[in-house]
């Protein structure tokens, strides 16, 4: 694309001839934008200092309508605006409201991390959710009031527990934690880690291969706002249950860091599923211990009502 600075040359060369540059230049002086801003800045600009920035002017005039045209700009992604600089006309280039809304969106997504999650998790959010209409549920209702509520009322200056979230399969658990999630992103601009149990547990007996362990279980317990997706769900070996749940939890709880949860089954349920390892050898201590810290991280909330994931084929 030719530059502004090649269109001048081109104007005020011979061949474009003086009558060419001034018909151009009427025009720029005679643009209401340019206008308002020689009346709003007259007692900072005299007349040489306006005849030095007419280039500017046609600049600004220039791309400002190459972006109205949806043509290839200077800057593509930006709008020009007229300023002042040190006593001269200038152009200074500001994000678009589509670069804006994009960066916003990436800076979104950047603090969501995602494990093995469901695509839709992305896209999740209070206003898309399933609340209303003939598969209404009260219990689902009231889950998504008590998430909202999270996103609007944590601090991380002071300890909020998490959310327990129990239910049957497809009513839109982890739906929710992704809600949350997002919105957390979105209005307060706080990180979230979101992993799906079962998938975390096989990659961390994968790296005792690679060395990796503690790194990765790491990172996982540090997290400001850790979501652990359907717990329960697989039979835990004691390793599972007590090297990798375990610490995360109990770093967590000495740390006050909020921690969400889904399962199919309720609080007392999963204690006795944690109570019997991969191997069939019963730990009721091990599993009370783990419970205890869960019960500490999170609160115990029931999602009710129809299948959402057959009748809308995402949850």
């Amino acid at each position: 694309m030719e530059s502004v600075n090649q269109t001048m040359d081109g104007i005020i060369s011979p061949q474009g001839g003086d009558e060419a540059y001034r018909k151009i230049m009427k025009a720029v002086f005679a643009d209401p934008e340019v206008q308002s801003f020689l009346r709003n800045h007259q007692d900072e600009l005299d007349q040489e200092s306006i005849n030095r920035g007419s280039s500017k002017l046609y600049e600004f005039v220039h791309d400002r309508d190459l972006v109205k045209q949806g043509k290839a700009s200077v800057a593509p992604g930006y709008v020009p605006r007229l300023a002042i600089s040190a006593g001269q006309i200038d152009v200074v280039y500001v994000p678009t409201e589509q670069l804006r809304a994009q960066r916003a969106a990436a800076k979104q997504r950047s603090l969501v991390e995602t494990l093995a999650m469901p695509k839709f998790i992305a896209n999740a959010t209070f206003e898309n959710a399933f609340l209303e209409g003939e598969n209404a549920s009260e219990y689902r209702n009231v889950a998504f009031q008590r998430g909202m509520r999270f996103v609007h009322d944590y601090s991380p200056s002071s300890f909020m527990p998490g959310m327990y979230l129990t239910g049957e399969f497809g009513v839109g658990k982890t739906f929710l934690l992704g809600a949350i999630a997002n919105g957390l992103a979105r209005e307060r601009g706080i990180q979230s880690i979101l992993i799906h149990f079962p998938t975390f547990a096989v990659s961390m007996k994968s790296s005792i291969g690679k060395n990796t362990t503690d790194l990765e279980r790491d990172r996982i317990k540090q997290a400001p706002i850790l979501m652990i997706d359907d717990i329960g769900a697989d039979a835990m070996s004691a390793w599972v249950r007590d090297e990798v749940l375990g610490v995360i939890l109990e770093y967590r709880m000495q740390m006050e860091l909020p921690t969400f949860f889904s399962s199919n089954f309720t609080m007392v349920e999963l204690e006795k599923h944690l109570a019997v390892d991969v191997k069939g050898d019963q730990e009721p201590l091990k599993a009370k211990r783990i419970m205890e810290r869960i019960r500490f991280l999170s609160r115990e909330v029931t999602v009710g009502g129809d299948n959402l994931r057959q009748k809308l084929g995402k949850i």
